[in-house]
């Protein structure tokens, strides 16, 4: 009787040994701080396919792309049989879930929050959904030493000097970041203050509200300032030579995967961007 109820126990870990390889085996991830996160964590190799915006680090670029525009295929997806899709929280409808599920692919929702502990409940929330939440707490313990260590050395000003941050996508899409957003936090965990206090999340850009909010610095991502035809070029615009960072031609561009990270490159986002905003 002892023997059999050995054999069980060998038999289930067994099982259970080759579930937890099947989950890292075949892996997609659908942003880009997601994608960063399952290579910091040593997974990367079980990555069969991304969204778009996953550009980093620069191997991820080799894999195909099951999204465009931010607008994800399901037939896409599927087509690659994984048996884990990490997926930012409310980026799925309940029928894309119900679809995953009907043919046993496992979907993980991971909730990302723009702080210092949201960012460490970012990767162990990965860790374990890929089945290592040893790693998971490994890489967030080393994250928060590196972050405080990171804000205990930043640059400091005689005044906190305002940012703004335009998302750019052309002369025909800009919009400006507010209270609450990614960009929002990581300005002020940078030593800085968002220019924008008067509303939340993104808004359309407008010559205004750039005038009125006049910022010391103007931060873009690096394509975002590119498509806008580069820095002398939005000098130009209509109203940046009557604010702070036009008169002192403080126009910043930065990498936007790294801005966004908020999870085990937040240390690196917060000095970088310190670093150009006290230039």
């Amino acid at each position: 009787m002892k023997k059999y109820y050995v054999t069980l126990l060998i038999i289930y870990f067994s099982i259970g040994l080759q579930a937890v390889k099947a989950q890292a085996r075949s892996i997609i991830t659908l942003s880009s701080a997601i994608s960063e996160t399952v290579y910091a964590l040593g997974y990367g190799k079980y990555l069969v396919a991304t969204d778009v915006t996953s550009v980093w680090p620069e191997e991820i670029n080799r894999l195909p792309k099951v999204s465009r525009n931010r607008s994800f295929s399901v037939e896409a997806i599927m087509a690659y049989r994984p048996d884990l899709v990490l997926v930012p929280e409310g980026d799925f409808s309940k029928e894309n879930f119900y679809q995953f599920k009907s043919l046993g692919i496992r979907v993980i929702p991971v909730r990302q929050e723009f702080s210092v502990d949201g960012a460490t409940k970012f990767i162990r929330q990965i860790g374990a959904a890929i089945g290592d939440k040893a790693r998971g707490e490994q890489l967030a313990q080393q994250t928060t030493l590196r972050i405080r260590n990171t804000l205990s050395q930043l640059k400091k000003g005689i005044k906190v000097p305002k940012v703004l941050f335009i998302y750019a996508r052309g002369v025909g899409t800009m919009n400006v970041a507010g209270k609450g957003s990614s960009i929002d936090a990581l300005i002020k965990l940078a030593g800085g203050k968002n220019a924008i206090q008067e509303f939340s999340d993104f808004k359309p850009y407008t010559t205004e509200a750039l005038i009125k909010s006049n910022p010391d610095v103007i931060l873009m991502f690096d394509f975002g300032l590119k498509s806008l035809g580069g820095k002398e070029s939005f000098l130009n615009f209509p109203g940046v030579a009557y604010t702070n960072a036009g008169k002192n031609k403080r126009i910043v561009e930065m990498n936007g995967p790294l801005l966004i990270n908020f999870s085990n490159r937040l240390p690196e986002a917060i000095k970088a961007l310190n670093s150009q905003i006290f230039q």
